[in-house]
């Protein structure tokens, strides 16, 4: 547990005495303080999952909103983009990272866009302390993995802001361009060796 995370679940213990300490103080049949103290603690248990797991949650709610034909704010904007397979059967981008170069590999099969730490570190992406580690499963075994957020990103002529991303050392010098990406795109598709992205707001 980060020291983040300490803070928090202290904060929360706090919480929970004063209230247990009111219920206690206005002399309520037991029955009832003990109802009332599992509300309670089923509310800060929901507050708790909502921030930790809120890039999930953002994710799903694109893809119901999606679903359902419900315009929920298009977050990718710019102009229809072509990405060409490079000769190790992968189709890699350039791009932008809070004004910082960083190269991708785009993989579908990654739920999350994943920074090394070292092009984290470069381009100022903090790992955000109050969010639970994700485990994620690699080639290597699996992993624990902070949370963060990229508040620019640019891939080609493709833009949005307050990107969600996972940090870890153990990514090496890789970075992958995941699911949550795309999933934000009005569509992509690959025809042979071409990746084809296109935006919610195709400029002219």
């Amino acid at each position: 547990m980060t020291e983040g995370q300490t803070v928090s679940l202290i904060y929360s213990l706090l919480l929970l005495v004063l209230v247990g300490s009111a219920l206690i103080s206005r002399t309520l049949p037991i029955g009832q303080t003990l109802k009332m103290a599992m509300g309670w603690v089923g509310i800060f248990a929901l507050l708790f999952l909502l921030v930790s797991f809120r890039p999930e949650m953002k994710m799903i709610w694109s893809r119901v909103t999606g679903e359902l034909g419900i315009d929920s704010g298009p977050q990718i904007v710019g102009a229809p983009m072509n990405l060409r397979k490079n000769s190790d059967g992968h189709f890699w981008v350039d791009a932008s990272v809070n004004g910082q170069s960083v190269r991708f590999m785009v993989d579908s099969g990654a739920t999350f866009t994943a920074l090394s730490a070292a092009s984290a570190q470069r381009a100022n992406v903090a790992r955000d302390d109050f969010s639970m580690k994700m485990m994620i499963n690699t080639a290597n075994g699996t992993i624990a993995a902070d949370r963060g957020t990229v508040a620019d990103m640019r891939v080609g002529s493709l833009q949005m802001s307050d990107h969600a991303v996972v940090i870890a050392d153990a990514f090496g010098d890789t970075n992958v361009l995941g699911m949550n990406f795309l999933s934000e795109l009005q569509g992509w598709r690959v025809e042979g060796d071409t990746m084809i992205l296109t935006p919610h707001d195709p400029a002219s």
